[in-house]
């Protein structure tokens, strides 16, 4: 593989327009446009999602998933849509155009990897749809469930770059899942940011991405405060990494500036663990 550094290696690639860069499903995207407007119907709603086969399928799939489903089996988008309401229908959508970016990888070492950013990434969605809704902030609880699932967006791009990498030298030995993760820590908030810049998706999501590990983030942004608070969360029950079991979420910044007890914290952690025991229904 190329000997120059990595990081302008990966700058490099980040710039151009022949990158493959993971994308939301366009489908998913002009859905947002839609709910945002207020004023949308379920024919609306059914009409755009049912214009691709592909998603149609894979958002009936998770639909009926336990992460998502009631007590019968759903056959149609409509019924889906009636069931689970358009703002669920929503976040289904977006889980699925991102589920498909994340298991595309090819490259067994970084394939791996991959799969296990998903589950940091559902289970951070899960979480800060979860924790909206108990401290308060159920209006936005859309928001957070996207914030969640974008706020390690970078580190895909970066396995995605990785990827193209070894597939246009398939002799080289590739790069270490040391180096790998080194390369990620220091990269994928400022390579997230551009990704989303790109999308054109909204501030809101762009900062969280750019932010969530700054040290002097701004703690009067509830939803980056949630995102910091359920990355917490995930590190110590493990999710995206080894458990730190030492780590206490009651004494973190975080919960203190929401003004978040024990007994929820500790609720939270068993939220988001029963969602990754979901995440099979998701796959």
């Amino acid at each position: 593989m190329t000997t120059r550094p990595f990081v302008e290696v990966i700058k490099e690639q980040l710039e151009s327009e022949s990158l493959n860069l993971p994308m939301f499903h366009p489908i998913a995207v002009k859905l947002q446009g839609v709910l945002a407007t207020k004023e949308f119907t379920i024919e609306q709603v059914v009409g755009l999602i049912i214009k691709d086969q592909a998603l149609t399928t894979q958002i009936l799939r998770l639909a009926n998933s336990a992460l998502f489903s009631g007590l019968a089996k759903v056959t149609t988008i409509t019924e889906a849509v009636i069931r689970l309401g358009a703002q669920e229908i929503a976040s289904v959508a977006m889980v699925a155009s991102q589920q498909s970016s994340y298991h595309s990888l090819t490259v067994p070492g970084l394939k791996s990897q991959a799969l296990v950013l998903w589950r940091h990434a559902i289970g951070s969605a899960m979480g800060m749809r979860w924790l909206s809704d108990k401290i308060g902030y159920k209006h936005i609880a859309q928001e957070a469930f996207i914030a969640g699932l974008l706020h390690d967006i970078g580190n895909l791009l970066i396995l995605k770059v990785l990827e193209g990498l070894w597939l246009a030298e398939p002799e080289s030995k590739g790069v270490s899942r040391e180096l790998t993760a080194e390369i990620m820590s220091a990269m994928h908030t400022e390579s997230g940011h551009a990704l989303l810049q790109k999308w054109n998706l909204p501030d809101l999501y762009c900062n969280i991405v750019r932010d969530h590990h700054r040290e002097d983030a701004d703690f009067s942004d509830v939803l980056l405060c949630m995102i910091r608070l359920v990355d917490h969360t995930c590190r110590k029950v493990g999710i995206g990494g080894p458990p730190d079991n030492s780590l206490m979420l009651a004494a973190t910044a975080e919960a203190q500036a929401l003004g978040i007890k024990e007994i929820l914290l500790a609720e939270l952690e068993i939220m988001i663990e029963d969602a990754m025991e979901m995440v099979s229904g998701a796959a």
